[in-house]
């Protein structure tokens, strides 16, 4: 049995025991059943609590995505809809997007808005079974929101704006330098988060009708850095790349990143699309501190896994399949998984090969209109040892069913714009000396509760204790 036969078979197991476990669950609904009725899902008790967990931050009013899930009547219209898209799970088009793939490697995140196999089932009885609203009592306090861009992660620091763009609505795409924008910081902060927003006219102008992301937005992304100018001797620092759809960056607690007073954002790779509007548009970056008196334990692993020039990808093809690698140098901890594709992007899966042990860390579907960076949960961040060869595969699907593709007829190889390929694993990594490797393992161990027999994902040396 294949890994996508096997998913399949655990979801309809899924949905099966979904089925039985809302049909013996009380004496009264077992009488229900006895006289040939069954317990209704409703919207008011059952779906609206999965909306307002993972989906209503974008789809409310004056909120990012094209239709609002508030209310019973907004939602009703669109229920067999949502039960498709909620049933995709890993794959482009899926909702919340979210994709990783939940039949293989680390299932421990952060910030995870996806849908357990029990809350896809109940959407699809809900859908099935007629949409009914439920008694108003059960409904949950609805949540409140600012009309405003805001922002997720709390009100920043410091906030550096670029330049304003002006992108007719049938324009090419775009690529290139941005003007150099200081940051005004007087001072050398290390930052423990790093949040960036479009700010664009779209709503007010808006001529499209697109429901996509893109449809909202002309900022693709923008790799970036910061870096002072009047410095002959300073070298740029590079933060994670800003791109559409994407959520912000936290880094490790242990592991932030310093912003020198005097720095400046700098960008030498902006990409700018249409979306069917004339619209407006610049990015705002913001930054949020830690105390004065913090200094991180661990710096940064500056290492490149990926390809940007050596992609070659048919027409007409689906499952092919690109491959990078690269030896680790230091031991590391892996913050994040984020895989960087362009159009033809289907699949990206992240391994780790130490000795005989070839283990695949995370596995996680691509849709190029949500770029989404993977932070994995406290104690299951992978720690590899120096020596460890660190793998990624991409899975291209040229075809007409892949609908981010202009045209599948064409050929595709490496190149900064949508209908050209990147091939990278993004995420943020962490270095760490043979004492702090050591340290960090014994606490995993501890924190975990691990006995000899436990094996633990992405850490091969975790049960191998010092002096053995």
């Amino acid at each position: 049995m294949n890994a996508v036969t096997s998913a399949r078979v655990s979801f309809l197991v899924t949905v099966l025991s979904f089925a039985a476990m809302i049909s013996i669950a009380s004496p009264v609904e077992t009488a229900a059943q006895a006289e040939g009725t069954h317990p209704e899902v409703t919207f008011t008790r059952d779906i609206v609590p999965i909306l307002q967990r993972s989906c209503v931050r974008c789809h409310r009013p004056n909120g990012v995505a094209p239709m609002s899930l508030v209310e019973y009547t907004d939602v009703q219209p669109y229920a067999t809809r949502i039960m498709r898209r909620t049933g995709i799970r890993d794959r482009m088009g899926t909702m919340p997007p979210w994709y990783v793939e939940k039949d293989i490697g680390i299932q421990h995140f952060k910030d995870d808005p996806s849908l357990t196999d029990a809350e896809v089932a109940a959407i699809a009885a809900w859908a099935r079974g007629g949409t009914p609203e439920g008694n108003p009592a059960d409904m949950p306090p609805p949540l409140v929101f600012s009309d405003d861009v805001g922002w997720s992660l709390g009100e920043p620091d410091l906030v550096v704006s670029t330049e304003e763009f002006s992108v007719e609505g049938d324009a090419p795409d775009w690529w290139g330098d941005i003007t150099s924008i200081p940051t005004g910081l007087t001072e050398d902060r290390y930052v423990a988060s790093v949040e960036i927003r479009e700010i664009n006219d779209v709503r007010e102008n808006r001529d499209s009708d697109r429901e996509t992301v893109g449809g909202l937005y002309v900022f693709h992304h923008m790799v970036w850095s910061t870096r002072v100018l009047d410095d002959p001797e300073g070298r740029p620092l590079t933060w994670p790349v800003h791109e559409v759809g994407r959520n912000p960056d936290i880094f490790d607690l242990e592991g932030g990143q310093l912003l020198k007073a005097g720095s400046s954002v700098v960008s030498n790779s902006t990409h700018l699309h249409s979306n069917g509007s004339d619209t407006r548009a610049h990015l705002e970056i913001g930054f949020r501190f830690h105390p004065r008196d913090y200094q991180p334990k661990y710096e940064p692993a500056g290492y490149f896994l990926g390809s940007g020039s050596d992609i070659d990808i048919e027409a007409g093809k689906k499952d092919q399949e690109l491959h990078a690698y690269t030896v680790l140098q230091q031991h590391t901890k892996i913050v994040t998984f984020e895989p960087h594709l362009h159009a033809p992007g289907d699949r990206m899966c992240l391994e780790a090969i130490w000795g005989f042990n070839v283990e695949t860390l995370s596995c996680v579907g691509y849709d190029h209109n949500w770029v989404r960076g993977y932070a994995f949960a406290d104690d299951h961040q992978p720690l590899l040892p120096k020596g460890t060869v660190v793998h990624i595969v991409g899975y291209m699907d040229n075809t007409e069913g892949n609908r981010n593709i202009p045209d599948p007829r064409n050929w595709q190889g490496a190149g900064n714009r949508s209908v050209a390929n990147m091939f990278i694993d993004l995420g943020m990594r962490l270095a760490m000396s043979d004492e702090e490797f050591q340290e960090e393992m014994a606490a995993r161990r501890e924190n975990l509760g691990l006995g000899v027999n436990d094996h633990v994902i992405g850490c091969p040396l975790c049960l191998v204790l010092p002096g053995n």
